[in-house]
C-alpha cells in the first residue's frame, strides 16, 4: 500500500481544523501531519514536516496566508497547496492563485470533493473548478483578448486557445483532441505561456490572464 498523502491544515479557526480532522481521518490514504493557526506556524511547519498538501487559510494572524504560500512555494516548491476559502474572497483568491497555490477549496465544500481535490493536487494536478473560475474571472471585470497586451508579450492565437481551454479546466490531453495537436505541443504551448506571464503553474497563468483581460469570460457562461 502507497504511504499516505500527508497533510499540514493551516487555519485560524479552531471549528475548521477539528472538522477537517474528523473527516480526514476516515480515509486510509490520508495522513494529518500537523496544524496550524497562522501564517508563520504553517510556513515554519511546512518547513519541519514536509507535507505533501496544505489546506492554507487566507485569513490568519501574524502572517496572511497569501504571504505563507509566498514563503512556502519559495523554500519547497514541492509542497502542494490549496487554498481554503469562502465566496467572498475573489481578489484573495486570484493573489494566492499568483503565489503559486494549486487551487480553491470553498469551506463547505463536500466530503467527495476534499478528498478528490486532496489527491489531485498530492498528484501535481491544478485545480480549477469552472464554477470558481466563472467567478473569478467575472469579478475581474476584464476585456475579451486581443493578443495584444501592454502588461507583456503578446500571446500566439494558438497560445491563446490553450489558455482558455485552461481556464475552463482542461486536461493537456482533451486539448490535444480538441486543436488536433499532440500533448507534447500543448505542453510547449504552455510553456511559452508560462515564460510570457512570468509564472510557473497553470493556476498562475490563470490568475494573471484574469488581471490583465486575457480570458474571454463569455465561454464559461
Amino acid at each position: 500500500m502507497p504511504d499516505p498523502i500527508r497533510i499540514l491544515i493551516a487555519d485560524d479557526h479552531l471549528i475548521i481544523r477539528q472538522s477537517l480532522r474528523l473527516i480526514l481521518e476516515t480515509e486510509p490514504d490520508f495522513g494529518l501531519v500537523g496544524e496550524a493557526d497562522d501564517g508563520l506556524k504553517a510556513a515554519q511547519m511546512a518547513a519541519e514536516l514536509e507535507p505533501d498538501v496544505i489546506l492554507m487559510d487566507l485569513r490568519m494572524p501574524n502572517m496572511d496566508g497569501i504571504t505563507a504560500i509566498e514563503h512556502i512555494r519559495k523554500a519547497q516548491p514541492q509542497i502542494a497547496i490549496v487554498i481554503l476559502t469562502t465566496f467572498n474572497e475573489d481578489e484573495l483568491m486570484l493573489r494566492g492563485l499568483r503565489a503559486g497555490a494549486k487551487g480553491f477549496l470553498l469551506k463547505d465544500t463536500d466530503r467527495s470533493t476534499l478528498f478528490e481535490s486532496i489527491r489531485a493536487a498530492a498528484r501535481g494536478e491544478t485545480l480549477l473548478r469552472p464554477d470558481i473560475m466563472e467567478r473569478l474571472l467575472k469579478s475581474a471585470s476584464a476585456p475579451v483578448s486581443t493578443g495584444i497586451h501592454a502588461d507583456g508579450p503578446e500571446l500566439s492565437s494558438r497560445e491563446e486557445e490553450v489558455l482558455q481551454a485552461i481556464a475552463r479546466g482542461e486536461r493537456s490531453k482533451e486539448i490535444a483532441l480538441q486543436m488536433g495537436i499532440s500533448e507534447r505541443t500543448v505542453k510547449a504551448h504552455l510553456s511559452n505561456i508560462y515564460s510570457k506571464l512570468g509564472v510557473d503553474s497553470r493556476a498562475s497563468a490563470i490568475a494573471v490572464a484574469a488581471k490583465r483581460g486575457l480570458l474571454d469570460n463569455s465561454e464559461l457562461d
